[in-house]
């Protein structure tokens, strides 16, 4: 019985580790969210060691659930399914770079004269003017899109932000 009881625990805190290991840099680093310098920090260091912390602790719970499979009822098999499910999409999810997923270019942008634009006029823009042609770019969309593709006086540009 106390074996078993160290070999759930031990279980837990790997599938803790692991889930955590992709979960904790994806919650902190956030668009649109504040970060702290120390949280950021520690997203980072996580994020970069996650695919090994993660993998390693998805093998050590399939060991764990391997040795606790026949002595355990139709719900704990459920149980343990489900939570060698998550650590594996989070083994799988840490070797990723989902952070791309969050933003996407604006290929084809469109434009409106500034006496039709609905913009606030309090609204932070970024220009950019080459020639005779200028853009205003809504930093609004901007921080959400961080890179924009577009062509001023004749010249393809990327605006990031």
């Amino acid at each position: 019985m106390k074996i078993s009881r160290t070999i759930w625990i031990s279980f837990a805190a790997f599938a803790l580790a692991g889930f955590g290991s992709f979960m904790f840099p994806a919650f902190i680093i956030r668009p649109f969210t504040h970060q702290s310098p120390r949280g950021l920090w520690w997203a980072m260091a996580i994020r970069q060691r996650a695919p090994f912390v993660s993998l390693f602790c998805a093998i050590a719970c399939l060991i764990l659930v391997a040795i606790l499979w026949q002595s355990v009822g139709k719900w704990r098999k459920g149980l343990l399914s489900v939570v060698m499910i998550l650590v594996i999409a989070a083994a799988v999810m840490s070797r990723l770079n989902y952070f791309e997923w969050m933003f996407h270019p604006i290929d084809s942008p469109q434009f409106e004269a500034e006496s039709a634009s609905k913009l606030d006029g309090k609204e932070m823009i970024l220009a950019v003017r080459y020639g005779d042609d200028a853009r205003a770019y809504p930093i609004s969309q901007m921080a959400y899109h961080h890179i924009l593709n577009d062509v001023v006086g004749g010249v393809p540009i990327t605006v990031t932000y």
